[in-house]
This record gives C-alpha cells, sequence and structure tokens, in this order.
C-alpha cells in the first residue's frame, strides 16, 4: 500500500524515541513521508529525528511532551497549530508492574491520562479533520494485557483494553468516510522498556517476544482492512486458547501467574 497517495503526506507517532515508536517512524519515513515526532526526552528523540532526516530525506519535526500531563493535548494543539496530521500512531504508554495497592492515586492516574485521555483527546482531534478531508489512518497501540484481567498489570490492562474498544468503535463508525483506523495488539516485544524491566523465561502460553519491526510491519498490512489485530502467530495461538477455549477464571489465573514469575513478584 503507497501511505502517501492514500492518506497524505504528514504521520505523527506519539512515543517516538525508541522502541516500538521509533520502529514506526522509520517505517513512514521509508515510505517518503513526513513526520511530527512526540516524546518526553528531548536529546534521544532529536538525535533519532537526525538519523530519520539523513537516512531517508524527508522533514521531521519534534516536540517534547508528557502525553501523561492533563495540558498535553491542549499544549501539542499550540505547538502543531494548523499542520495538518494523515497519519496518526499513538504508541505512548505508562505502566506499573506490581501489586495495584502500592501505587499512588497520583501515578494510575497518570497511566489513565497517558493511555487513555489523551489518545481519545488526539483522534478526535485529528480524525474530525480527516473525516472532513475523506481520508485519513488512526493507529492505537493497545496489548494482549488487555483481553482479560492481568494481576500486577491491572491498571496498564484496563487502559489497553479502552484502546481496544475505542479504536473498534471508530472503525465502525468511519469506515465508510475514509478514515481507516486501528487498534495492534501487540505481546512481548523487544522494546527498551520491556528489556529494562529484566522479565525471566515465560510459561506455555507465553509465545516468543517479536521485534518491533515486525509488529510495525504487520499492522501495516493490516491497516484499512481489520478494526484490530493481534501480531504475531504464536501470540494469535495463544490468543484463541485464552479467549475461546478456556474458561474465563483460568484466563485470568494464567495471565497473573505468567507476570508473577516473569516478575519474580
Amino acid at each position: 500500500m503507497d501511505l502517501l497517495l492514500k492518506y497524505g503526506k504528514v504521520a505523527l507517532v506519539a512515543g517516538a524515541s525508541e522502541g516500538m515508536g521509533a520502529a514506526f517512524a522509520s517505517y513512514l519515513a521509508a515510505q517518503r513521508m513526513d513526520l511530527v515526532l512526540i516524546a518526553r526526552r528531548k536529546e534521544p528523540l532529536e538525535k533519532f529525528a537526525d538519523q530519520l532526516r539523513n537516512q531517508f530525506k524527508v522533514d521531521v519535526s519534534c516536540i517534547c511532551c508528557d502525553l501523561a500531563d492533563a495540558l498535553a493535548t491542549q499544549y501539542l494543539q499550540e505547538q502543531l497549530q494548523d499542520k495538518e496530521i494523515n497519519l496518526l500512531v499513538y504508541n505512548a504508554a505508562l505502566s506499573h508492574i506490581g501489586a495495584f495497592e502500592e501505587i499512588s492515586v497520583e501515578a494510575n492516574t497518570r497511566i489513565a491520562q497517558a493511555n487513555m485521555i489523551t489518545p481519545m483527546n488526539l483522534v478526535q482531534k485529528f480524525g474530525e479533520a480527516m473525516i472532513k478531508k475523506g481520508k485519513g489512518a488512526l493507529i492505537i497501540m493497545a496489548s494482549l494485557a488487555g483481553f482479560q484481567g492481568s494481576g500486577f498489570l491491572s491498571v496498564y490492562a484496563a487502559t489497553k483494553a479502552f484502546d481496544r474498544v475505542l479504536a473498534e468503535s471508530l472503525w465502525y463508525e468511519w469506515k465508510n468516510k475514509g478514515v481507516d483506523v486501528i487498534a495492534c495488539c501487540a505481546g512481548a516485544t523487544s522494546t527498551p522498556n520491556f528489556i529494562k524491566t529484566k522479565p525471566e523465561k515465560k510459561g506455555f502460553f507465553a509465545p516468543k517476544v517479536q521485534t518491533p519491526e515486525a509488529v510495525v510491519h504487520e499492522c501495516f498490512q493490516k491497516l484499512g482492512k481489520v478494526p484490530s489485530f493481534v501480531s504475531g502467530t504464536g501470540n494469535r495461538f495463544a490468543t484463541f486458547i485464552m479467549q475461546k477455549i478456556l474458561p474465563r477464571k483460568m484466563a485470568v489465573k494464567i495471565m497473573g501467574d505468567t507476570t508473577r514469575k516473569m516478575y519474580r513478584l
């Protein structure tokens, strides 16, 4: 699919300085799309932007923004002004690995803001403009953790369930208006943040870790065809077993047991 022809010239990637966001940005730059990159840390974001400019000869602008801030959407609107965005990737996310009662109300609120409220607001802002033009694309990163209760990932998992249902709902509402919406439901992926958590070997129902590039490639294969998808053959098999074969109680137990083992909780 020629993204430039189908959607337009400019893509915005939120959470773009490394990992999955960087993989999305590199893919889009290789498709000759100009980029707006958003991340919290200025130095790695600008260093990555320079790499993309030099390698792909595209225009790349950077906005440093804490997407967990309640005023993040307002700030981004001020920075972007009337800049047209043709494709949005919302990849940014916060998570807490551990018992629900061990994290503060303030920290949980930041997770909810970064993972649900800010993407919802950005999807509305850019989605409405795309509808008026009759074309555009919105990609929201979800997670396998959001398919059922996930012990020790409770708030993160709940926000990812929200993201998937939001994307699927908008896929239906906007599919005949020229705007493609998709939720990319990834499993364990070899991003810097995942590696920093030092997870141990997982159990039978936990498939092999994917690369960010593999997830991104599959996402663009699915975009415009389905409302959501689970990336990776192993993840799809595990999801089928967990969602279609096992009782809900057992699926929740397996998720909690797996996380407990991975992170020695």
